[in-house]
């Protein structure tokens, strides 16, 4: 069975006041060159799922493939794919009883 997902509520629909500007990391700075390589993956991805959208309805004879593996790997069989929300979640509580 999965694992419960932690969720956390606000309590009476407030915020705390400054308990989550302590506890938040100190903002990270991007450069322009970050920002250049993240809006071209973005645009490059952008276009990859445009162009799959359109082989799958039958628009486009070439173009990219979407990789499907025929027989799995036995290596594999076990494999679960990690919850990134969970694992913040995680991080964060871990963070709070460190610093209680």
């Amino acid at each position: 069975s999965p694992a419960q997902k932690l969720v956390f509520n606000r309590v009476n629909g407030k915020r705390p006041p400054l308990l989550l500007q302590q506890i938040s990391a100190p903002e990270e700075c991007y450069t322009l060159a970050h920002e250049e390589n993240v809006r071209f993956v973005y645009e490059a991805w952008q276009q990859v799922e445009q162009q799959l959208d359109g082989s799958q309805s039958g628009e486009s004879a070439c173009g990219p493939v979407q990789y499907v593996e025929k027989t799995p790997n036995p290596g594999l069989k076990n494999f679960v794919p990690i919850d990134l929300e969970e694992w913040w979640a995680q991080q964060f509580l871990a963070k709070i009883e460190n610093c209680s």
